[in-house]
């Protein structure tokens, strides 16, 4: 301390020839040590050694200089050292799961997700928009990645054998092309709603077969639920008193055998239940496509096989008729499900053969679930479904029955026509295209001409 003081430029010269230490942050992704870099100055030779610390997520390097005697020795010893340190990097593994079941994932509050991590010792990063389906995996290794992959997978696959995972696509062949058909059905529902001519374009929406989850904005002609409100006008027509009627059942017919239901609230009709006429259709098979690569497979499929579906209807039209309506679930008086029942004209199962065809490519390719194999088909053209029920509030409303037994009484015997069917479509559930229709993921023509010889 009392010594004597280094003269000017001294401290100076001790600085550069021992060199100063300087830390700096790296980022943790980096996956290897730069390699000792060789550097003339003047007579001697530096070499700059790069050591890195690691203290848990964050990594610190120090620069020091030193002469060409410090490759001897201990200071190569540390050197290999830290370079063992640092041969763990960082691996990365992204997984495109699809949107639909990143929420099994997560799992709730996040439990699902934080039980992975903590089991493999990786950082899974979801996405943080509904528009994005791919997942991040991140660890110290790859084996931690590759089994947290693997858990990933393994509820996926359980989650998609549940009813918590909704059909996302189905093939279908399209009715609602035929104008004429699309105005019966709304003469249909318009008759049994007791809703004036004048409100067919607002009765057009409807539901839609399957849609059990749609937005509740879709659809507000008859406000929430079944309620309906009734305008009652005086004489004079400067007094008018709305009046709520949403405890009584619609119905065209036979409004006592309604009345003397034993729970009024569980056998009404509203307008929810009832597909949207734009969107009329013959299901052929249901499909669980929860990413875009199974979608992308199941368009492929479709397209393929459109020479031997073409074989199965012998190249030629194909017509069927509708008529009538029949239960599918429950009785008359509690029905669940309606339709219109469908066959063929000339009777010679050109359509069955046509949908083993395709159902058959569809099982081939791993996209139906095992459950669904070996259904047997029975085509049908859906009217009115209770699964279709809105929701109310922030609950799904339940799928009660409803009371058909007027409908059956007025349309039993309806002739709903003959049509062409002009096409078969790989149809995305819950989107719809400009015509109002399912978006069409894929098509393939049907014969609409004889072939001549």
């Amino acid at each position: 301390m009392g010594g004597v003081k280094d003269k000017p430029g001294t401290m100076d010269k001790k600085k550069r020839r021992k060199g100063t230490p300087v830390w700096r942050p790296v980022r943790t992704q980096a996956s290897s040590l730069e390699e000792p870099v060789m550097k003339d100055v003047g007579v001697e030779s530096e070499i700059r050694i790069q050591m890195q610390e690691v203290n848990e997520s964050t990594i610190e390097v120090m620069d020091a200089t030193v002469g060409p005697k410090a490759l001897e020795g201990d200071i190569e010893d540390e050197t290999i050292k830290e370079k063992a340190v640092l041969s763990a990097t960082k691996h990365s593994l992204s997984v495109e799961v699809g949107a639909s079941v990143i929420r099994f994932v997560r799992g709730k509050e996040g439990s699902t997700k934080e039980k992975i991590e903590k089991e493999t010792g990786v950082q899974i990063i979801l996405p943080s928009s509904k528009q994005e389906d791919a997942i991040i995996i991140e660890g110290t290794s790859a084996d931690s990645v590759t089994k947290a992959s693997k858990e990933i997978q393994h509820i996926i696959d359980e989650a998609v054998k549940t009813s918590s995972l909704d059909y996302s696509h189905f093939v279908s062949l399209p009715l609602a092309i035929h104008p004429e058909l699309v105005d019966k059905l709304v003469n249909f529902q318009n008759t049994i709603l007791g809703i004036n001519d004048t409100c067919v374009g607002e009765n057009l929406e409807g539901n839609s077969d399957g849609d059990a989850s749609e937005s509740d904005a879709q659809d507000q002609q008859l406000g929430e639920g079944s309620a309906v409100a009734v305008e009652l006008k005086v004489a004079d027509d400067r007094e008018s008193v709305k009046v709520d009627i949403s405890g009584i059942p619609l119905v065209s017919d036979a409004p006592k055998e309604v009345k003397e239901s034993k729970s009024s609230s569980d056998l009404r009709i509203e307008k929810s239940i009832f597909i949207k006429p734009k969107t009329f259709h013959l299901t052929v098979l249901m499909l669980k496509l929860w990413n875009k690569e199974r979608v992308s497979l199941a368009t492929e499929v479709l397209k393929s096989i459109s020479p031997k579906v073409m074989d199965a209807l012998d190249n030629r039209p194909l017509f069927v008729r509708l008529k009538g309506l029949d239960c599918m679930k429950g009785s008359l008086a509690r029905a669940l499900v309606v339709y219109a029942p469908v066959e063929e004209i000339g009777s010679e199962n050109r359509l069955s053969r046509a949908c083993q065809v395709i159902i058959d490519a569809f099982v081939e390719a791993g996209l139906v679930l095992e459950r669904d194999i070996g259904q047997e088909l029975k085509l049908h053209a859906t009217v009115m479904n209770v699964t279709h029920r809105k929701r109310r509030g922030n609950r799904r409303a339940k799928a009660n029955s409803f009371d058909a037994r007027g409908v059956f009484k007025q349309f039993r015997s309806e002739e709903w026509g003959e049509y062409l069917i002009r096409e078969v479509h790989l149809s995305q559930r819950f989107k719809y295209d400009e015509n109002g229709y399912y978006h069409c993921c894929a098509s393939i023509p049907f014969p609409e001409n004889m072939q001549v010889s």
